[in-house]
């Protein structure tokens, strides 16, 4: 399972906070393996080459209601992933995943659990509130989606983020919430002390 995204663009985020959330709530046996993706986009091909079945999470423009879940399987993955570039991540995610079918190693199964974005302008913002809400149904998705491959979701009962490969606790969402400045210190969508600053200069 694969989250993508950058946690500093507010919902741009959404695909590493439903991974962070899963290594906390659940543990699995040797083979699942969680990976925070971020922004590696190629760097990714030797994970995805990895990987029999690929479930990857992501906020993604479908052109839908902001705060809206869809899931998508197989061949249709990487034209979602590619639709109406959004940031960097995403166009390198899709080349990772033509990539691995030119090396002759492409995932058996995919599938892509995105969010329509509400924010991704928010520099140091978190998720927006409807895209948080739609964090525990993405992994319900995914739980319904990996039932048929017998993947056993079991309780992670010291809570503790203990797979690899996942962000260091300093990122963990409810830290990077209660850290940050509020807007009024630091505005996060074009600061209009600088830009006064630059008017009258």
């Amino acid at each position: 399972m694969l989250g993508i995204g950058n946690v500093l663009w507010a919902d741009e985020g959404f695909g590493v906070r439903v991974v962070e959330r899963i290594a906390r709530d659940y543990r699995f046996g040797s083979n699942p393996r969680l990976l925070d993706g971020g922004t590696q986009g190629i760097y990714l091909v030797d994970q995805v080459r990895w990987a029999d079945v690929l479930v990857v999470f992501d906020a993604i423009d479908y052109g839908l209601p902001p705060g809206t879940l869809k899931r998508i399987e197989g061949e249709a993955v990487p034209q979602f992933l590619g639709a109406r570039k959004m940031s960097l991540h995403q166009t390198g995610f899709q080349e990772v995943l033509a990539l691995a079918a030119l090396l002759g190693d492409p995932p058996g199964h995919q599938v892509l659990i995105g969010v329509q974005p509400v924010e991704l302008e928010d520099f140091g913002g978190s998720l927006t509130t409807p895209v948080k809400a739609m964090i525990e149904p993405a992994i319900e998705a995914a739980r319904t989606y990996l039932d048929r491959f017998g993947v056993q979701w079991l309780p992670n009962d010291d809570n503790q983020a203990a797979h690899r490969d996942m962000p260091h606790p300093a990122l963990d969402l409810a830290v990077y919430e209660a850290g940050r400045p509020s807007p009024e210190v630091a505005c996060r969508i074009g600061d209009s002390r600088i830009l006064a600053r630059r008017v009258s200069g």
